[in-house]
């Protein structure tokens, strides 16, 4: 069993499957619509899919023919996406409140990649939030920059 939820946990989810592929959407549409530089994706049968909170609250916007991204209406997550005549539902991950073993298969659409971004670069890691940059994150950035 799946469940999921919005940011202000007014709408709420259940799926009694697995998730399919999950991929990272690179497309303009979900860059402008997530606010980030992808985003992640997976697919379930709409049959084992139920709204168990706030289904009113949902609006809904066609992005693209046939294609409608819901939303809350309280604090703006996008849940879920649906494509009429489709037996599956696309569930956003971010909103995805159950741990999953399942991980990423593949990036789509790195034809409309965000240019800033790149899935290939290592940066550094943190826990948690800001901390003051690492010496040498600092150094690194000195030296990129020209200073000494």
């Amino acid at each position: 069993m799946l469940s999921g939820s919005c940011l202000c946990g007014s709408v709420a989810y259940e799926v009694d499957a697995t998730p399919g592929a999950i991929v990272h959407c690179h497309c303009a549409t979900c860059r402008k619509t997530h606010g980030s530089a992808f985003s992640t994706v997976t697919n379930v049968p709409r049959d084992r899919f139920r709204w168990t909170k706030g289904e009113e609250l949902l609006r809904g916007f066609e992005s693209s023919p046939g294609k409608t991204r819901y939303f809350c209406s309280q604090c703006g997550s996008h849940i879920v996406a649906s494509r009429e005549g489709k037996d599956t539902v696309l569930l956003r991950m971010g909103c995805l409140d159950t741990p999953i073993a399942e991980r990423p298969e593949v990036h789509i659409w790195r034809s409309n990649a965000a240019v800033w971004y790149d899935p290939k670069a290592e940066l550094p890691e943190w826990p948690e939030g800001t901390q003051p940059p690492a010496p040498q994150l600092a150094d690194h950035r000195a030296v990129r920059d020209g200073r000494p």
